[in-house]
Formats: structure tokens, C-alpha cells, sequence
């Protein structure tokens, strides 16, 4: 290459560093030269996992004399939840009774579940109900 090639290339190179610096300043985003990655931010905890741990949590504060009352209003019944299925964290199953006795299950995703939790005392020589909670045994896994 001549010499004289070359301060064209040179001067080419310059000017165009300088054009790009300059709309740089201008526009709305700036220049990603220097900067870090935005940090992702954690993500949520799934709700149901809150629940979960919240009642199981209540349970194991009681006392012998005492059992956790579990209550999901749905339309225009209540029902009395004596077990939670936890087939994922975003999907629950409750089952338990009506008002008339009826066994009752209840699909329902977890960020719209409502309960209502109640410590009460159990009469004298009564057993205190505990609400059961199952989650989904994992699946062997195949080895060949």
C-alpha cells in the first residue's frame, strides 16, 4: 500500500470515530462501549410455595389442644380444607368437606387462592385435625 493510501485509510478511520462519537452524544441511547449487563432481576417465588409454607408453618406452632381451621370460600360455599394436593407451585388442589359433609375439591391456581386460617381450641379428649399436605412423588428416572 502507498504511503499515501494509507493517511487516507488513517484519516477515513478518524473521522468516522469521530462522526459515530458525536451521534453518540445525540441520541436517546447512549453508547454500550463500557457498560455492564443489566443484572436479571430473581425471580419470584412461586406463590404457592408461600401458602404451603405459611400453613405448615401454622401448624407446627400449635399446641396439643389446638388444630389449624383452613377455610376456601368458592362461589357461594366454604369449604373446610383437610388436604392440599400440590401437583406444581402454580396449581393447587384442595379437598375437604362442605357444610352439608360433602367431600369437596377445589382446582385452583395458586396467585388467585384466598384462605382464610383459624387457631382453635379442640373439646377435651378430642384428636386435633391437621390439614395434609401432598406434593407429587418424582419420577424415577430410567437408567439403561
Amino acid at each position: 500500500m502507498a504511503l499515501g493510501n494509507l493517511g487516507k485509510v488513517i484519516a477515513g478511520q478518524a473521522f468516522e470515530t469521530t462522526k459515530k462519537g458525536v451521534l453518540d452524544a445525540f441520541s436517546s441511547e447512549p453508547a454500550k462501549t463500557h457498560e455492564k449487563p443489566a443484572e436479571k432481576p430473581a425471580p419470584p417465588e412461586p406463590v404457592g410455595g408461600i401458602f404451603l409454607g405459611q400453613i405448615q408453618g401454622m401448624q407446627r406452632a400449635l399446641k396439643d389442644d389446638q388444630e389449624l381451621l383452613v377455610h376456601v370460600h368458592t362461589g357461594g360455599e366454604m369449604l373446610r380444607v383437610l388436604e392440599i394436593f400440590v401437583p406444581s407451585l402454580q396449581v393447587l388442589v384442595l379437598a375437604g368437606v362442605d357444610a352439608d359433609q360433602n367431600v369437596t375439591r377445589v382446582i385452583v391456581p395458586a396467585d388467585q387462592l384466598k384462605l382464610v386460617c383459624k387457631i382453635v381450641r379442640v373439646a377435651p379428649n378430642a384428636k386435633p385435625v391437621r390439614v395434609n399436605v401432598l406434593s407429587p412423588r418424582p419420577k424415577p428416572e430410567h437408567t439403561t
